[in-house]
């Protein structure tokens, strides 16, 4: 009960974090934020908790190919966020990504070739949803209404329970392809494709791509040390180092948060 409070807490704490570091720093770094494992990751704990730490690790190999499924969902997103259509353009996304993850699903790799896939299929995203014009540099000065912030951490926790219910009864074979379902990337794809356009969106989706390397680390990790090391601190590394990846990926886009902080 504890790790389920645990999980519908921080999903839409790290929706609203990744929302308001949207408003002042820019899309980029809102979907920088958003691709850290906080919805995953707990589901993959709760898996391990419940059915051993061998489950745990075939979980985790798994949701590595949930990632390259997340980046097919990315790239149907950006590509048909032109029409404003928020619900269409999301329920295509998700159709996108179950077809893709419940493919994977017959299939586990190991998890070195698991990472090579995932990391492959962020690369190649990152290539079919590059924008050839100069990246935003607004502050988000638009007013939002005062129910906005409260309405995006309800819509992700209606979504975590969703997903949570739907991998239970799917039973243990899919649980890890379905652990990166796309939560709180959905619901700021939204929101910001209604409220700021699809450019906008494409600028998040590019931001989540860079940290999402760091969220394939994650799982990468606990799926080779979670039976050799247990859960606790399988999970703790493999935090700690989707941390160092994300690190790495601020680094890079510390010359657009200059450009927004340039004075005008």
């Amino acid at each position: 009960m504890t790790l389920l409070l645990a999980k519908l807490l921080l999903a839409p704490l790290l929706v609203i974090g990744a929302s308001l570091a949207g408003r002042r720093w820019g899309p980029r770094v809102s979907g920088l934020l958003v691709a850290l494992p906080l919805v995953a990751g707990p589901i993959l704990f709760i898996a391990s908790a419940e059915h051993g730490v061998r489950f745990g690790a075939h979980a985790a190999s798994a949701s590595l190919l949930g990632l390259a499924a997340l980046a097919a969902f990315v790239v149907v997103v950006v590509k048909t966020s032109h029409s404003r259509a928020w619900l269409r353009v999301l329920a295509a996304g998700w159709v996108v990504y179950l077809t893709v993850a419940l493919a994977f699903s017959a299939v586990t790799p190991a998890p070195a070739i698991g990472l090579t896939i995932a990391s492959s299929a962020f690369l190649l995203a990152g290539l079919l949803t590059r924008s050839q014009r100069p990246a935003l540099h607004t502050r988000g000065s638009a007013v939002l209404p005062k129910w906005d912030i409260p309405a995006r951490a309800a819509a992700t926790a209606i979504l975590v329970l969703a997903v949570t219910g739907l991998s239970r009864a799917l039973g243990p074979s899919v649980t890890g392809v379905l652990a990166p379902f796309p939560v709180s990337t959905s619901v700021l794809a939204g929101f910001v494709l209604v409220q700021h356009g699809p450019r906008q969106v494409g600028e998040l989706l590019r931001g989540f791509l860079r940290g999402a390397l760091g969220f394939a680390m994650f799982c990468f990790l606990v799926a080779v040390l979670v039976v050799p090391l247990g859960a606790p601190a399988a999970f703790a590394i493999g935090l700690l180092g989707a941390v160092l990846v994300q690190l790495v990926a601020h680094l890079t886009v510390r010359p657009a948060l200059a450009t927004v902080n340039a004075p005008e």
